[in-house]
């Protein structure tokens, strides 16, 4: 049939390029499916029949066993729709956790919110701005994880220590820090929108009224065919929303900065203390650029865990990368031992192993001619997220070490490093 139709006139062309379009767009293998459950799920770890057991670990109540992602056969979907909703809970879980086991307070921000404007929070000891000593901040990278969690996937698969910022916190307050944790990703909320609100912002063009009556009636014939296959596609079809964003948190690196400018400048401690996960490096480093005279002032050392910072194209200064060499260190993925130097062609921080946490086999880049930063990342993306966990023990002797230079007036050297380039000779 496609043949004949090709062989014709306009008509015949228009008919065939309809048809193809018609063809496209239809999964077979989704057809051929039962139809899919309504995506709603329970609201409790219990609902889910699922609990938390005494080494931290997700269980199913009944039977023992680890979370399932496959709960249902041919639904990937579906299942991943219900492993968010499971992922939501843990979020809820881990904030009661930092207040009931943590004893960490949570504060709202905007510090001058109205009661009607989207707002966010942090969460701090009481001792956080008063200590006159110590204080830790704590940021975790981009994506689903709010604060208190390192990674989703670690605290549903593996467990609460590994994927969550606890450990940290009580072993900080347990040596005399003053804790605070950030929440960089709780950067809006979402609201559904209404047939008002829709239609506003479609009607909110200037252009001509014959060109948007045009344009108006191709965008209900393209709607009306993308609804028909969408039945098929997308059965559970879901709310449209916008996105009502944060004042002055609107992203990770706005959220640094203000918090930075309303808690943690403002704290009593002598000796503050970074710990930055993943896109959290990037946070901080945009802090430093931002408030450099202030981060140098106050900040004694931080600790990086595979940090996607890059000092190029955040454009850093000399002296800012001066700073970070003398006073920061990126703990990245490799099959090295712990705290094993590992050498990087960007001139800012000191990088060194956060332990073995990626498969033996995997190929080393760090020596290749084809070898760049960003590659180098990728050899240890497969446990990328474990990198925080298992530095931990050496992150914390890390910031003794550096507060011990301080008093002696001695720069802190972070970790030896054999053969280690000279960046300002290259």
């Amino acid at each position: 049939m496609m043949a004949q139709l090709q062989q014709g006139g306009p008509d015949e062309k228009e008919k065939t390029t309809a048809l193809k379009d018609l063809l496209s767009r239809i999964d077979l293998d989704e057809l051929m499916k039962k139809d899919e459950p309504p995506l709603e799920f329970p609201d409790t770890l219990e609902g889910f029949e699922y609990i938390f057991n005494e080494k931290g670990q997700l269980r199913h109540i009944k039977t023992g066993e680890p979370f399932v992602f496959n709960y249902r056969e041919d639904l990937h979907r579906w299942n991943q729709k219900r492993y968010e909703a499971l992922g939501e809970i843990i979020t809820k879980y881990v904030y009661e956790l930092l207040q009931t086991e943590c004893h960490l307070k949570k504060v709202t921000l905007p510090v001058d919110a109205t009661e009607s404007e989207p707002k966010s929070f942090i969460f701090m000891s009481e001792d956080a701005l008063t200590n006159p000593d110590k204080l830790l901040v704590l940021i975790h990278g981009n994506g689903v994880v709010r604060a208190g969690q390192w990674a989703r996937r670690l605290i549903i698969n593996e467990d609460l220590d590994s994927g969550t910022q606890i450990p940290y916190i009580k072993k900080a307050i347990e040596e005399g820090y003053g804790v605070i944790v950030l929440n960089p990703n709780e950067n809006y909320i979402e609201v559904e929108k209404t047939k008002a609100q829709v239609q506003l912002s479609s009607d909110s063009s200037d252009e001509p009224a014959e060109k948007r009556e045009r344009k108006d009636k191709i965008q209900k014939e393209t709607k009306k065919r993308r609804d028909f296959y969408e039945k098929y596609r997308n059965p559970q079809k879901e709310k449209e929303t916008m996105q009502m964003y944060i004042r002055d948190n609107g992203s990770p690196e706005e959220h640094a900065i203000y918090v930075w400018d309303h808690f943690i400048s403002q704290s009593a401690a002598e000796n503050v203390f970074f710990v930055a996960h993943s896109y959290g490096g990037l946070a901080f480093v945009e802090l430093m650029i931002q408030r450099e005279a202030e981060v140098k002032n106050k900040v004694t050392a931080v600790a990086l865990t595979d940090s996607v910072h890059n000092v190029w194209h955040q454009e850093v200064g000399k002296s800012i990368r001066e700073w970070m060499r003398e006073n920061c260190c990126n703990w990245v993925s490799s099959s090295e031992p712990l705290d094993t130097s590992v050498e990087s062609m960007l001139p800012d921080c000191p990088r060194v192993s956060a332990g073995a946490v990626v498969p033996p086999s995997a190929p080393s880049l760090a020596h290749s001619p084809l070898w760049f930063p960003a590659l180098e990342r990728c050899t240890g993306t497969e446990r990328h997220e474990l990198t925080s966990w298992k530095s931990f023990p050496s992150i914390f002797k890390f910031f003794s070490e550096a507060v011990e230079a301080r008093n002696s007036a001695v720069k802190p050297t972070p970790m030896r490093r054999s053969n280690r380039i000279k960046y300002e000779e290259l």
